[in-house]
């Protein structure tokens, strides 16, 4: 028995001798962790503005902003050496949307694309779609998102093509007026840039500062006319070279384009004019003639239905 209590005896002493140790070791731990807090929370306060700063940054700046990188870098290796100059082409011919860039297109597709197939994957777990009408959506879904970026400049630029040919006929009118009173071209443009608004407007300031910073006038106006799709404007831009290139007078070049596109803008309204009853032929079909129909014949129909059935 005696042989018994003094092992458990030492093994005891030796247990008690661990824990009052071990508990020490984890006082001094955690006096030295509670020291190495405070010596942090120190050193922030009394940080720089500037250090501090990137440490306070928002989500915007620590998430968003790495993560759009990202899609940048991997925009640019999927997309060919090429796309960058088509995507700039594209960017031009819109109006050069306020943070719109050419890698920041290329990060769209890729963000849109990746999006696309998860909403498109997640609606169809939702749905409980079979396989292949799954596939079919998520492979339609992503193409989608993956070209949203360039439908977006597409309908850009249709907007802004309209918008200058609507405002082309005045400005060319204007500039008419203009160079007979006395002014030149240049000056004639200024009042077009000054007295005008929308993307037309633009285009004129952004030839004159061409023209300001050494391009000659040719250049700047074959600039103006690849930057837009409207044949009009290529048109004029064309004529305007010539007469600059032959010495032919601005004022009578100006007043023989300006009864030519006023001649085309009324050939384009007759145009307009003549596709209205074909258009509205599928709506009158489809959804007048039937309402027209029910309430003129519905009571006529409803009334030999009794009488056939022998109800009075």
């Amino acid at each position: 028995m005696i042989s018994l209590i003094l092992p458990l005896g030492f093994v005891m002493i030796f247990a008690a001798l661990f824990l009052v140790f071990a508990s020490v070791g984890g006082i001094h731990k955690e006096r030295a962790g509670v020291g190495r807090s405070i010596a942090v929370l120190e050193a922030l306060t009394a940080a720089p503005e500037e250090m501090t700063r990137e440490l306070e940054s928002g989500f915007t700046d620590r998430v968003l902003f790495p993560l759009l990188a990202r899609a940048q870098r991997m925009g640019r290796r999927l997309t060919p050496e090429d796309a960058s100059e088509r995507i700039r082409e594209k960017l031009e011919k819109a109006g050069n949307p306020f943070g719109w860039t050419v890698e920041r297109v290329m990060a769209g597709k890729v963000v849109g694309f990746a999006a696309a197939l998860v909403i498109s994957l997640v609606v169809s777990l939702i749905l409980g779609l079979g396989f292949l009408p799954m596939l079919g959506f998520v492979v339609i879904a992503s193409l989608a998102g993956y070209l949203a970026p360039n439908l977006y400049l597409h309908q850009q630029t249709y907007n802004r093509t309209e918008q200058v040919g609507r405002a082309l006929p005045d400005a060319i009118d204007l500039l008419t007026i203009s160079v007979e009173s006395g002014l030149g071209f240049d000056a004639s443009c200024a009042q077009v840039a000054r007295n005008t608004d929308g993307p037309l407007s633009e285009e004129f300031a952004r030839m004159l500062q061409e023209m300001q910073i050494g391009r000659g006038r040719s250049e700047a106006l074959r600039s103006m006319a690849d930057r837009s799709d409207l044949p009009d404007l290529r048109s004029f831009v064309s004529a305007m070279v010539q007469a600059d290139a032959f010495g032919i007078p601005v004022g009578q070049v100006l007043r023989v384009q300006s009864s030519e596109i006023r001649v085309k803008r009324r050939q384009w309204a007759e145009e307009m004019a003549q596709k209205v009853p074909v258009k509205i032929l599928v709506p009158l079909i489809f959804c007048i003639l039937p309402c027209l129909f029910i309430a003129v014949l519905g009571p006529a129909g409803i009334t030999m239905m009794n009488n056939f059935s022998g109800k009075l």
